[in-house]
């Protein structure tokens, strides 16, 4: 199944419900939603589904923008800076609309408090997490 939020596609909300909330991409999508900018990087959602190889949160992080519910977002050039992330994946707002709809946000507070209690978060992980973020 091709899931999207796009108007000319035939899949309908119960489809990308189940697209949306199969294992790892409900976790990636928890994951966006539990970041202190809700704009994680790569390297981040890799470290947070340690169960899972890079390749497959790759793949599942396509699919889901993809789908119309993720997208990528990178800074400038000129803003870029080496040894920090510079592409960042958060909702779009056709995304965050539809997640809402289907009343899967109603843990996004929850969420945000359980990641800010994480405290053994490799060095790596904090440096990327204060990275500069496209506004």
């Amino acid at each position: 199944m091709d899931a999207s939020l796009g108007d000319d596609d035939d899949t309908t909300p119960r489809e990308l419900v189940h697209f949306i909330t199969q294992q790892t991409r409900f976790s990636l999508l928890n994951d966006i939603l539990a970041h202190p900018q809700q704009l994680p990087s790569m390297y981040e959602l890799e470290e947070l589904n340690p169960s899972v190889s890079d390749a497959t949160v790759y793949k599942h992080i396509q699919k889901l923008i993809n789908a119309g519910i993720v997208n990528e977002v990178a800074l400038d050039d000129d803003q870029r800076r080496q040894d920090y992330p510079w592409k960042f994946y958060g909702l779009t707002d056709e995304g965050r609309k539809f997640l809402k709809a289907h009343n899967l946000l109603a843990a996004e507070e929850t969420l945000q408090q359980i990641y800010d209690t994480v405290s053994d978060k490799p060095e790596k992980m904090v440096k990327y997490e204060n990275a500069p973020r496209p506004d």
